[in-house]
């Protein structure tokens, strides 16, 4: 898959902006919590509208994206920025 096509490359952030997911054009991502910018680093696939995450220090995570605007992953709700 072209990540750099996929519709869902870019920052997804929490309301309160405490956890942001940067999902890069490569099939990498960045995730920053509260005041630690990459907190998490690692690779992601999209599959229709799951994403699957693994995480370079070894633990995985999924989600779902559920109207293009919005994903659901790991019990919070981020939105497109």
């Amino acid at each position: 898959m072209q990540m750099q096509q996929h519709p869902y490359v870019g920052m997804w952030v929490t309301d309160d902006g405490r956890v942001r997911h940067e999902l890069l054009a490569n099939g990498r991502y960045d995730e920053a919590r509260g005041n630690r910018e990459s907190a998490y680093r690692g690779r992601y696939e999209v599959t229709g509208t799951h994403i699957e995450y693994w995480d370079d220090t070894g633990f995985t995570a999924d989600g779902d994206f559920v109207d293009g605007n919005t994903l659901h992953h790991d019990g919070m709700v981020l939105r497109r920025k």
